[in-house]
């Protein structure tokens, strides 16, 4: 058995999304001067890895804390797509309640400005083949599976599949099967969390 960690960490140097608020973790507490070392961590819900609720893009859509835990472990496949600034795949392997994510190796681009460009797009045709198969999960490692105006985000949340982003390490396990683990940060009402991702090859 095999475990790959697919989380990048929770680093101030990570940057954020355009918009979005800046990280911060500040030492409040030393054990030279109250006898305990603890830091204060201020994030976005979308920071890192972090999965997205639908609530995240639908007024009336659910938050991570309305569904169970079992939501967020499953079977996964890595689908190699570096070559496609379009994602269309094949999904022929892929069944019913898998987790399915893209490797596009875009976030090698993180610490460049060009991250939050030219990134890879999930085709409509993509996101409807992946509804009609029913898979819960989509995941890749970039920030985003579409941009402005985040049709594709709505599309896949409105008919409850999450979208997990900012992923790493899926070239260690393309074209294997696997049971991956997903586990967001309990926050309550949440239209998303970070999350540490784990994946488990036996």
């Amino acid at each position: 058995m095999k475990m790959f960690d697919l989380t990048m960490p929770i680093d101030t140097r990570i940057p954020v999304f355009p918009g979005g608020p800046e990280p911060e973790i500040i030492q409040v507490a030393s054990i030279k001067e109250k006898g305990w070392n603890e830091k204060q961590i201020t994030i976005g819900s979308h920071f890192s890895t972090h999965i997205d609720a639908p609530f995240h893009m639908i007024e009336d859509g659910k938050k991570l804390d309305d569904y169970p835990i079992n939501k967020f472990i499953g079977m996964a496949s890595v689908i190699d797509v570096r070559n496609q600034k379009l994602i269309n795949p094949s999904l022929d392997e892929i069944e019913q309640e898998d987790i399915v994510f893209f490797y596009t190796a875009h976030i090698n681009k993180i610490r460049y400005k060009e991250y939050f460009q030219q990134n890879p797009i999930l085709s409509v045709e993509t996101a409807q083949r992946l509804i009609e198969k029913k898979v819960k999960i989509v995941g890749l490692d970039s920030f985003s599976p579409d941009n402005e105006p985040f049709e594709i985000h709505k599309l896949l949340l409105k008919n409850d599949i999450l979208i997990v982003e900012n992923l790493i390490n899926l070239d260690k396990l393309v074209n294997s099967r696997f049971m991956c683990y997903i586990l967001p940060l309990k926050i309550m009402d949440a239209d998303g969390a970070p999350c540490r991702v784990i994946g488990v090859l036996t």
